[in-house]
């Protein structure tokens, strides 16, 4: 009897051990077969992963206003406005235009043809002698310069051999040569006689066929 229940045994064991064989292997599943099961690679440990660079911004450069207010004045020169003389009569505007101190050589140039070629006419006829120099120096015609006007050999009179006549400059007139000569400049007063590039004196005829521009006092404007 107890051969019988070793052997059942064993037979029981046997089959037990031959069931779970067959389950393990291919095609003993129900269905279709599993599809085989692919193992990813071991992902790297959250330690072994560097961490992602971190690049800081630029920051772009600021001008503060403190900084702006640091710079030298020197190196951002401001050129003053000249001042504006205004008067109601040419005549007022010559006493209330201020004498420099040493003239340059243009403007000494400029007063001396108005102080030799029309000291004895009005302000106005002055003026309009003035801008004949002015204007020739920007013809294209003439010498670039005041001087060179004026030094041209055969066109001013009182210009000899390079040379003019000793001015009194201590005389009111000489005053009213430097006046007139830097409001001619500053075309601060109305020419009388514009774009005139020649005069002549009334009592000479030099017969020129040439714009007539304005009688002046003692004087013909020609362009």
């Amino acid at each position: 009897m107890s051969r019988l229940l070793n052997a059942a045994s064993l037979a029981a064991v046997t089959l037990t051990v031959t069931s779970m064989i067959m389950l393990t292997e291919p095609g003993f599943a129900l269905g279709a077969s599993p599809e085989p099961i692919v193992l990813s690679q071991t992902a790297p440990v959250a330690d072994d992963i560097p961490a992602p660079a971190v690049i800081a911004p630029v920051a772009s450069p600021e001008i503060l206003p403190e900084r702006v207010a640091e710079v030298p004045a020197a190196e951002t020169p401001v050129t003053a406005p000249a001042p504006v003389v205004t008067a109601a009569s040419l005549a007022e505007l010559v006493a209330r235009t201020s004498q420099p101190g040493e003239l340059d050589a243009e403007l000494r140039c400029l007063a001396s043809a108005v102080y030799f070629e029309s000291k004895g006419e009005s302000l106005i006829g002055q003026l309009a002698v003035a801008h004949v120099v002015i204007n020739r120096t920007e013809s294209g015609r003439f010498p670039r310069s005041i001087c060179g006007v004026v030094h041209q050999p055969s066109q001013f009179s009182f210009v000899r051999r390079g040379k003019m006549p000793p001015i009194a400059m201590g005389s009111k007139q000489w005053g009213n040569a430097v006046a007139i000569a830097q409001i001619a400049q500053t075309n601060s007063w109305k020419n009388q006689a514009p774009g005139a590039l020649f005069f002549h004196a009334r009592h000479v005829s030099p017969g020129w066929k040439r714009p007539r521009v304005a009688q002046i006092d003692n004087h013909i404007f020609y362009r």
